[in-house]
């Protein structure tokens, strides 16, 4: 086995939860982000701390020996014989675990049991589907893992020993076009990168969209897909998108069906949906959503043109940036203003943030007023509340107004800065 970067962003999150037998660790995220790496993050951190190789069962359900393990049955067999004469608390890894049929009963029975500790992954349209909610409520904990943020980006360069530029907007650049799929860091050539990364959209779209035997009409299906991943960071309604769609297939278009294919692209983890919040009646506004990217090579893999529309790609690096800090997140309403994001954290308490390119860039009217950071800094000093207010930028310079924090993004995301 290679070396590993240990992302301990996630591990952090994890660690207490080691020795719990009553909860099912479930680690999620869209393919190749790194979960099975994960899972052997963990074990390296259980037998440094003295665990026993026999007492840590490991079962790669899509490897050699165990990849024709389809059913509990067999499943069982092979965690019972691993487990014979062990004492003490068990760790039992079960990666890929959509592989055996109906497992989420057998899992639940090892957990019961009382001397297992359980992890395991698998494919996200089936674990997020509904069935393992429904069998395992209140006995399991999500933990959902992204692509590298620009901080796991540089750092997993430096631990490979990867050429690094001197000036941070070329590298971030490079991270924009590249995206973060951990394993692509590891490659040489762009050209290797965005093979790699192609190949895993690829794999994903074969394993998780193609063999979902909840789509009916694959054209409609690859017309909503298409149309998310090129205009994410966009505000669109439900209503809009069908008559789109209506307008572009030529044919009637119901709002579930448009529902239901969103959720599939939601639980393979392609996009994920930002809702609206108004702040004043404090409700959420159904149909009114945003859709991000969890990674942004999903757009760039797919389009030629490389050019950076940076509105929507800033808004998409915070939103996973800050998803990836546990934060909640959904777009902001205030009146006819609006604001990007805001965020709450596990303690309850708000941030708001408003994400631009450059606020000084000669954007002014005759009167000499600057136009963009009217509209940035507007929203924020419309919210009455004391919760920290940010402006997101590249700029260089940064502005003291009202008490808001102006932070350019690079510096922020590097230092990994908590809202």
């Amino acid at each position: 086995m290679s070396r590993l970067y240990f992302r301990d962003r996630y591990l952090g999150k994890i660690r207490s939860f080691y020795d719990e037998g009553e909860i099912i660790k479930v680690i999620t995220g869209v393919r190749r982000c790194g979960k099975s790496s994960l899972l052997e993050m963990i074990v390296t951190e259980l037998r440094e701390k003295g665990i026993p190789d026999e007492n840590i069962v490991e079962i790669h359900l899509d490897r050699r020996p165990y990849k024709r393990i389809r059913t509990v049955e067999a499943l069982e067999a092979v965690i019972d014989e691993k487990c014979q004469n062990v004492n003490g608390l068990k760790y039992l890894f079960l990666d890929e675990i959509q592989n055996v049929r109906d497992f989420e009963e057998s899992i639940n029975a090892y957990r019961e049991e009382g001397d297992y500790s359980i992890f395991i992954t698998g494919s996200n349209s089936y674990l997020l589907s509904g069935e393992l909610a429904t069998k395992l409520t209140g006995r399991y904990i999500e933990y959902e893992m992204s692509t590298l943020t620009f901080d796991e980006y540089l750092e997993m360069k430096k631990f490979y020993g990867k050429e690094i530029a001197a000036n941070p907007e070329d590298e971030f650049d490079k991270y924009m076009l590249e995206g973060g799929f951990p394993f692509a860091v590891r490659l040489d050539s762009f050209a290797d990168k965005r093979l790699y990364t192609k190949s895993v959209i690829d794999e994903i779209y074969e394993k998780d969209i193609r063999k979902n035997k909840r789509i009916k009409n694959r054209l409609l299906f690859t017309t909503i897909q298409t149309y998310i991943i090129n205009n994410f960071g966009a505000t669109m309604s439900i209503k809009s998108l069908c008559e789109y769609l209506e307008s572009t297939t030529k044919m009637t278009v119901r709002k579930e069906t448009v529902y239901n294919y969103l959720s599939i692209l939601e639980n393979a983890k392609i996009v994920s949906k930002c809702s609206r919040f108004d702040m004043k009646s404090r409700k959420s506004l159904r149909g009114e959503e945003k859709y991000y990217l969890s990674d942004l090579s999903f757009y760039f893999a797919n389009n030629t043109d490389n050019r950076i529309e940076y509105g929507p790609v800033l808004e998409n690096i915070i939103y996973n940036y800050a998803k990836s800090r546990g934060y909640a997140i959904s777009v902001g309403r205030i009146g006819k203003l609006e604001v990007d994001f805001i965020l709450r954290d596990i303690n309850m308490d708000y941030s708001y943030v408003q994400v631009a390119r450059y606020i000084d860039n000669g954007n002014v009217d005759e009167n000499g007023i600057n136009l963009t950071e009217e509209r940035e800094y507007r929203p924020l000093e419309q919210i009455r509340d004391s919760f920290p207010k940010y402006v997101m930028t590249l700029d260089r310079l940064l502005q003291k107004r009202n008490g808001i924090f102006h932070k350019n993004i690079i510096s922020f995301i590097e230092k990994g800065e908590q809202f």
